[in-house]
């Protein structure tokens, strides 16, 4: 991977806020020509720092009311357990993040669901099939920060 210099990171700050701007008015927003901002946005996608646009959506006013941080503590470590277990979790449709972690705790998975019902189910389908020692679940009450982007500029070293 090429060097980052400012001009990519001012590409990858627009489109952390606004992911559907086209490409002239990305390349207007930079300061480059549309051919430029073009070749920079391809080798920032072909290097991975950028994985892709999607649209941010407000689950709950899609009816997914209940945010849940799921952490759990395992007695079993071993790579073909961690391995069953993170496909078992990716097989969750109610996971949105997935974490394995350090302290006094394996994992955090981040869960979206309607209500307690709909949390409940994706605890029993979670369990089902896994020894888990503890699995403790942390009820959001509000979300203060969701989804805020990267300031780049200010995180430069």
């Amino acid at each position: 991977m090429e060097k980052i210099d400012k001009f990519d990171m001012a590409i990858v700050s627009c489109l952390q806020r606004d992911g559907a701007l086209s490409q002239r008015e990305l390349a207007d927003r930079v300061g480059l020509s549309q051919n430029a901002c073009w070749r920079r946005l391809q080798r920032l996608h072909s290097c991975g720092i950028i994985r892709g646009t999607r649209a941010q959506v407000n689950v709950v006013e899609l009816g997914f009311d209940l945010t849940v941080f799921v952490m759990i503590r395992t007695s079993r470590h071993s790579k073909d357990w961690a391995d069953a277990f993170r496909q078992h979790v990716d097989q969750l449709p109610e996971v949105t993040e997935f974490y394995r972690i350090g302290g006094d705790w394996d994992y955090l998975i981040k869960v979206v669901c309607r209500g307690m019902a709909g949390y409940d189910r994706f605890y029993q389908r979670l369990i089902t099939g896994f020894e888990l020692a503890t699995v403790t679940g942390f009820f959001s009450m509000e979300a203060i920060i969701d989804n805020r982007p990267l300031d780049l500029r200010s995180m430069e070293g």
